[in-house]
């Protein structure tokens, strides 16, 4: 099997949707040092203030998405671009046993 094409907006949806939950993820990261630094009793814990940490679980997922769809946009048009010229990746499969 070669691919020989990816359909550029549908890995883009997918690659935001990856980046989405990696966001999400990294925004809860800093949410939590900006909770540990409140819990310090202190306004201004390593620059990260209280309202940056509820700020980075909304903020940080949406960006992630959007620079990981057009990252994601950009590779798949560059991957169809080098395919076209030297054909493509070969991949191959060993058949299942366990599947009828």
């Amino acid at each position: 099997m070669i691919i020989r094409r990816v359909a550029p907006l549908s890995a883009a949806k997918v690659f935001a949707t990856v980046y989405f939950f990696i966001g999400l993820l990294v925004g809860a990261l800093f949410s939590l040092a900006s909770l540990g630094g409140g819990f310090a009793g202190r306004e201004n814990f390593g620059g990260l203030s209280p309202l940056f940490g509820a700020g980075a679980i909304i903020i940080l997922p949406c960006v992630y998405a959007v620079f990981g769809f057009i990252g994601m946009l950009i590779v798949a048009s560059i991957y169809n671009w080098a395919a076209g010229i030297v054909g493509g990746i070969d991949i191959q499969f060993e058949p299942d046993v366990n599947r009828p």
